[in-house]
């Protein structure tokens, strides 16, 4: 390992957050299992929220963000892994109350490694990171409650954001017939790229008034949007469809009744990247890597980015301005 490395170091400066690149020294590292040489990271809304002041994430500074990272090993002082050996860090604590992946070097616990499956690269692992994990989480808690492509249609919400847009092509790739909900219809053209069979407004799942029921229009549904838009989307699932909700962009309350739920027999499923048990989380990047693996993982990439240009990146990605994954190349 070098003296010095390169890390984006988040510090607090008055009443605002200064976030910089800056050479830090091996000593800076907390002192884990593994240690890892920084190949590839992503940026996902949590590391928008670490770059805000009022995000809520991080708790001390200064601090190096970055919820995902892949890369090989560097040292281990845990025997199942070796220098070279290729390998995942997503969720846990990383990026939020331990140090993350926008560094040339991380140390981590060897507990939240996951082994490069053999049909991904690293670079490939980082187009999907936690977004894409996340959303083939979600279709493997679908499929376990009962959903395969002959049931019918599945509707993906906040269809151009990271996770809906790799959900997209992931569902395609297994045969569903899928309906993309957005609210950037000028984006419909990538989305059907992506393998979306209708483009829909985001109006048309939610246009502001609230039903117990309405008319039955999907199998399945993945939503990482919450809210209100989640208790409209509720009401129009299918007799015995699911929903798989992995996040709030839309609010953190949910007005709905339990009409879909004693009614129609709706399962709301919850999914959680964070804490996924071990044995799952590799059973999901395997899938990853073999019959869930997208034909054209570049077609996800709206931009890549080295180090240096997170400083102005991060705090924008809160607005949304972009589609699909943005990847951090760090070893450039």
């Amino acid at each position: 390992m070098e003296n010095t490395f390169k890390a984006l170091v988040i510090e607090q400066e008055n009443e605002g957050l200064n976030l910089e690149v800056k050479e830090m020294e091996p000593s800076d590292l907390p002192d884990d299992d593994v240690l890892i040489k920084v190949k590839y990271s992503g940026i996902n809304y949590k590391d928008g929220l670490a770059a805000h002041p009022d995000g809520k994430i991080v708790n001390q500074y200064p601090f190096i963000p970055g919820i995902d990272l892949a890369g090989e090993v560097v040292l281990s002082k845990d025997e199942r892994y070796k220098k070279g050996d290729a390998v995942i860090v997503t969720s846990y604590e990383l990026g939020v109350s331990h140090f993350g992946g926008y560094s040339e070097y991380a140390s981590v616990p060897s507990e939240w490694i996951v082994p490069l499956p053999a049909g991904l690269t690293l670079r490939e692992s980082m187009i999907l990171g936690t977004a894409g994990f996340t959303a083939a989480l979600s279709i493997q808690r679908l499929e376990e409650n009962g959903l395969n492509p002959e049931r019918g249609s599945v509707l993906v919400t906040g269809a151009t954001g990271g996770v809906g847009s790799i959900a997209i092509a992931l569902l395609k790739k297994k045969g569903y017939h899928v309906v993309a909900s957005t609210g950037k219809l000028s984006e419909e053209a990538y989305l059907h790229q992506l393998g979306a069979d209708e483009v829909i407004d985001r109006e048309a799942v939610y246009n502001g008034t609230l039903k117990n029921l309405s008319k039955q229009k999907w199998a399945g549904a993945i939503d990482p949007v919450g809210g209100e838009p989640l208790a409209s989307l509720l009401s129009q699932i299918k007799y015995r469809g699911s929903v798989a909700v992995s996040g709030l962009t839309a609010g953190v309350k949910v007005p709905t009744t339990v009409f879909p739920f004693i009614l129609r027999g709706v399962s709301l499923l919850g999914i959680d990247s964070v804490y996924c048990p071990m044995e799952e989380r590799k059973n999901v990047w395997e899938r990853l890597s073999t019959d869930l693996k997208p034909n054209r993982l570049n077609d996800f990439i709206f931009k890549e980015v080295t180090l240096e240009a997170l400083p102005e990146l991060l705090p924008s990605v809160l607005k949304s301005h972009h589609r699909g994954r943005i990847l951090v190349n760090i070893d450039d």
